[in-house]
């Protein structure tokens, strides 16, 4: 079903142009995985002439170990037990253990029962509570009554004053 001549790209185009796009894009990753594994081949050439130089110069060198430390073997030999690290001691604790169960002790929280926290309220607590915030806005009206009262009488008491005290002058200035 492909044109004389056309080959695989007339394909493409009657398939439409998702396929034609998963095609290209499957050529690709063939195309990337062909130039990987050259680079891989070419570095397994360079790191077998890399790993013989490596075994040569090891030879030649001495061969160094890590010391030993010997924390649990008791060596026999004289130069081991030079090697033997010394028994460590653990650091002291009790100090935090201490701390740890006082912080763990349950302190009491009621040291005496309150009989009047254990009796049942009163059938009317809950309109007392309510009428309480009123009450206090009321209170403060008073106390502002109260106060204005108490000076006007001691407006009115100066001015009887004044006028006893203006009356007496005149009263004074006539017997003279």
């Amino acid at each position: 079903m492909a044109a004389p001549g056309g080959g695989v790209e007339a394909e493409e185009e009657a398939a439409g142009p998702a396929l034609g796009r998963l095609e290209e894009e499957a050529r690709r990753r063939r195309e990337r995985l062909r130039a990987l594994r050259q680079r891989t081949l070419q570095n397994k050439d360079g790191s077998e002439r890399e790993s013989k130089r490596f075994r040569e110069d090891d030879e030649e060198e001495t061969v160094k170990h890590k010391e030993l430390k010997l924390r649990n073997y008791e060596p026999e030999d004289e130069e081991l037990k030079k090697r033997k690290v010394p028994q460590a001691k653990p650091a002291p604790v009790e100090d935090k253990v201490k701390d740890q169960l006082e912080a763990a002790k349950p302190e009491p929280i009621i040291d005496e029962v309150d009989l009047a926290n254990l009796a049942p309220r009163k059938p009317d607590w809950d309109l007392k509570r309510d009428v309480a915030k009123k009450l206090e806005k009321l209170e403060k009206r008073t106390q502002r009554a109260i106060a204005e009262l108490i000076r006007e009488r001691l407006k009115g008491q100066e001015e009887e004053l004044a006028s006893a005290v203006g009356s007496a002058k005149q009263e004074g200035s006539d017997s003279d």
